[in-house]
């Protein structure tokens, strides 16, 4: 006979508690690393420098503890709000290019 498996309560740890993070970080951190080094290079602050400090920073907040089941929304509110940023300034970019290019 089996036992049935302990139902979390709102203070154990979340088994799963890291695969939101992992799936913004995958996309999004060789994303932020690229308009870093491409919108970063021109040595002073602009929007779109304070945009992907603030979705690195984001990125960062959803990888920290605790890991309880409790944090499961506000854990996958900032992974997706920092992929929204991450992608904002590059998307930006590629419509701006596109106006241009188009005449």
């Amino acid at each position: 006979m089996t036992t049935p498996a302990p139902a979390l309560t709102p203070n154990r740890t979340d088994p799963h508690w890291w695969k939101v993070p992992l799936g913004v970080t995958l996309p999004g951190l060789p994303l932020l690393v690229g308009e870093f080094a491409f919108f970063g290079a021109d040595g002073y602050t602009s929007g779109i420098e304070v945009i992907m400090t603030l979705a690195a920073v984001l990125l960062a907040l959803s990888w920290l503890p605790p890991y309880r089941r409790s944090f499961r929304v506000p854990r996958i509110v900032t992974a997706s709000a920092a992929l929204l940023l991450i992608a904002a300034p590059f998307a930006l970019a590629v419509l701006m290019g596109l106006a241009m290019a188009s005449g």
